[in-house]
């Protein structure tokens, strides 16, 4: 055989395989797919995933996912079949759709087992959510009894007290870490809420595990890129021994999920001693979100079997399933809130007026929650009136929309049959998802949006101004939106309140140290850089 002297020939099997890779992997993309017509974030997203991965490894992407829906409109391409919505008639269609989860989420299940946030299917998410979704709702918050006794115990046995050492003169000159303290108060509050109050944690009043706990917990919210998003390398890395996390983080998981599952451990054997579920405990030692997850799985497995939805992934083995859905509702319980509080704080801190104003309207609660001159009083307001407190709301309105806890992405996958999106037709099995961050920078929306402005949910009762709050309402996506959206919202505004209104019922805020206090973490969810907040507080009459 004679060699082709002008370079290697190839045979036609070899031409054929080069001819479709490069239509499966070059033209098509380019050129044929339905979302060659979008817009793309960088030249190369129709051919690779590596730009939007490089983004979000470097925690840019919120940010520049924002700069780019601003320049290129509401519909972006990230990748060869990921895609980015920033406008709300879109979040509507995606999120008040079928549109499921993806395996992105698996980071979230704990034990192995899936929890309601991580479930991928709308059908067994609605399953789960029907089992607990009664006790997060905002009226029988408002009028649970156990709620009230818990959140009494936390404020006046534990956080006033705090605040009132910290006035002392040797604490004045650089005040107290109020992040680390909002952390503690926010898994105090859900973990009771939970657990019951012996059954909850007493953070507010243990520092050393506090900080523990915080330390192990950053480790986990540190560490999940691989596995959301290169989950198929990460497992086979795994498996040849190459971990891409360290171990550290693998013993911070285990430490967590055991000190969960001996809460749940707890809180079982405190009610099977108590002569069975439906016994009720002393008041502020009812687990609410425990009693209602039990008795919903066991009135599931009874009624159903291995019929339900909910099986076997919830009924075939329950209690690695409960203490997974427990463990979510504890992390993210705290997370958030305590994130909003903090800023809120910082925010409040800048101006000793707002605080004024805020005073004066958190005193006309009757009762409310001013502790001079009532000594051993351990009134609480009412937890309607606190709720329609206006400026209360509007700032706490305005930390969630320009600080939100969560301002990431949060992705769904296409139905099978495809959808449009806009004018777009998108094929099915396309991760699309939308950003807080960007709904809430939406200029014709909240003008001067990076501008911190609590007027903007005060309303003057002009027609006019009503609309525009409305509109305001509707592009608001804090909890996200949908029956997929955050189960704890109101015991999330219910906790914030009362704290906000405990506090600045009786102190004035100062800043000592806010350094690093800008929301510098650009991706799934928005810390401060710093993690801390000193603050000096003084008593005002």
């Amino acid at each position: 055989m004679i060699a082709d002297t002008a370079g290697v020939s190839l045979g036609p099997t070899a031409a054929l395989v080069l001819v479709f890779l490069a239509y499966r992997f070059i033209l098509h993309p380019i050129l044929l797919s339905p979302l060659a017509h979008i817009p793309n974030a960088h030249w190369s997203s129709p051919l690779s995933r590596l730009w939007i991965l490089n983004t979000r490894w470097t925690g840019r992407e919120n940010r520049i996912r924002h700069a780019l829906h601003r320049k290129l409109g509401p519909v972006i391409r990230l990748g060869p079949n990921e895609l980015s919505i920033s406008d709300i008639n879109s979040v509507r269609t995606v999120y008040k759709g079928r549109f499921d989860k993806s395996t992105w989420y698996s980071v979230f299940d704990n034990y192995g087992a899936p929890c309601m946030f991580s479930t991928r299917g709308a059908a067994e998410h609605s399953a789960r959510k029907r089992l607990i979704s009664n006790v997060y709702s905002k009226s029988y918050i408002q009028s649970s009894l156990a709620a009230l006794a818990q959140a009494a115990a936390i404020l006046h046995d534990r956080l006033l007290p705090l605040l009132e050492e910290s006035v002392s003169e040797a604490q004045i000159p650089h005040g107290i870490d109020l992040f680390s303290i909002y952390m503690a108060a926010t898994m105090d509050f859900i973990s009771a809420y939970i657990f019951g109050l012996g059954g909850g944690t007493d953070f507010l009043r243990n520092k050393g595990y506090r900080d523990h706990f915080l330390e192990m917990y950053k480790a986990r919210n540190d560490y999940g890129f691989y596995d959301q998003e290169l989950p198929a390398v990460t497992r086979f890395c795994r498996r040849l021994g190459i971990p891409f996390c360290p171990k550290w983080v693998d013993s911070a998981n285990r430490e967590l999920e055991d000190w969960c599952r001996r809460r749940c451990d707890n809180v079982a054997a405190k009610v099977s001693s108590a002569s069975g579920l439906s016994t009720k405990l002393d008041t502020s030692d009812e687990p609410v979100v425990w009693r209602a997850l039990v008795g919903g799985l066991e009135k599931e497995a009874k009624t159903n079997g291995s019929t339900s939805i909910l099986y076997p992934t919830a009924l075939s083995n329950i209690r690695p399933s409960i203490a997974s859905e427990l463990l979510d509702h504890i992390l993210a319980g705290q997370e958030t809130a305590g994130l909003t509080l903090s800023y809120l704080s910082w925010r409040l801190s800048k101006s000793l007026s707002l605080q004024a104003e805020l005073r004066s309207e958190l005193r006309t609660l009757n009762p409310n929650l001013k502790t001079n001159n009532k000594p051993n009083s351990r009134q609480m307001p009412d937890p309607k009136e606190l709720a329609n407190l206006p400026l209360l709301h509007a700032l706490i309105m305005e930390t969630l929309r320009l600080h939100a806890p969560i301002p990431g992405a949060q992705p769904r996958q296409t139905p099978d049959s495809g959808c449009q999106i806009g004018r777009y037709q998108v094929p099915g099995g396309s991760r699309i998802a939308a950003t807080a961050y960007s709904l809430h920078r939406d200029e014709d929306v909240f003008p001067d949006s990076e501008k911190w402005d609590h007027t903007r949910w005060l309303v003057e009762g002009e027609d006019d101004e009503e609309e525009e709050r409305k509109k305001r309402q509707r592009q608001f996506w804090a909890f996200s939106s949908g029956g997929r959206m955050c189960v704890g919202s109101n015991f999330a505004m219910h906790e914030m309140k009362l704290m906000i209104c405990a506090i600045y019922s009786n102190y004035t805020s100062h800043i000592v140290d806010d350094s690093g206090m800008d929301q510098q973490s650009d991706g799934y969810t928005g810390r401060p850089a710093h993690e801390r907040l000193f603050l000096r507080f003084e008593k005002v009459e």
